[in-house]
C-alpha cells in the first residue's frame, strides 16, 4: 500500500511540475508576443478551460497523495522528512501560491470587460496583471521543482 501511494504521488506530482514547467517554457513564451486585448482575452478563457476534472485531479491530488504518503511513512524517519518536506513546499509554493496569488489575479480578470476598456487600460491592466501572475506563476513552478526533486530523493532512501 505505501509502495503504491507513493508512486501515484510521485505520478501526480511530475504531472503537477511538468504541467507548470511546460507553461513556463511555452506559453508565457507565446503570449508576450501578443497585443494587449489578445492576451487578456486569451488569459480569460484559459482560466475558465483549466477548471477541468484533469486538472483538478493532477493539482489537488498531488498535494492530497504527498500528505497520505507522508503520514504512511511516519516510521521511516528518512523518508518520512523527505515526503513531509515535499509536501510542505508543494502546499505552502505550489498550492498556496496558486491559491492566493495566481487565483485572486485570474479572479480580477475575469471581472473586467476587456471589450469596454481603453487602449491605455487595455496595456496598464496587462502589465499589472502579467507581471504578477508570472512572478507567482515561478514562485509555484519552482516549488513544485524542489518539491518533486525531494520525492526522487525519497524513493533512494532504505529504510
Amino acid at each position: 500500500m505505501k509502495t503504491t501511494a507513493l508512486f501515484i504521488t510521485i505520478l501526480l506530482n511530475a504531472l503537477s511540475t511538468g504541467f507548470f514547467f511546460a507553461w513556463s517554457v511555452s506559453v508565457i513564451l507565446g503570449t508576450k508576443k501578443v497585443g494587449d486585448f489578445t492576451y487578456l482575452e486569451s488569459m480569460q478563457s484559459i482560466n475558465k478551460e483549466i477548471l477541468n476534472p484533469a486538472f483538478f485531479i493532477v493539482f489537488f491530488g498531488s498535494l492530497i497523495m504527498l500528505v497520505m504518503s507522508a503520514s504512511m511513512q511516519f516510521n521511516n524517519k528518512p523518508m518520512f522528512g523527505l515526503v513531509l518536506a515535499s509536501a510542505i513546499i508543494y502546499l505552502i509554493g505550489t498550492f498556496g501560491i496558486t491559491a492566493f496569488g495566481n487565483v485572486p489575479l485570474n479572479n480580477e480578470l475575469e471581472a473586467l470587460n476587456i471589450t469596454k476598456l481603453s487602449i491605455l487600460e487595455l496595456k496598464n491592466f496587462r502589465t499589472y496583471y502579467e507581471s504578477a501572475w508570472n512572478q507567482y506563476h515561478n514562485i509555484r513552478t519552482i516549488s513544485s521543482i524542489i518539491s518533486f526533486i525531494l520525492l526522487l530523493i525519497s524513493i533512494f532512501i532504505k529504510k
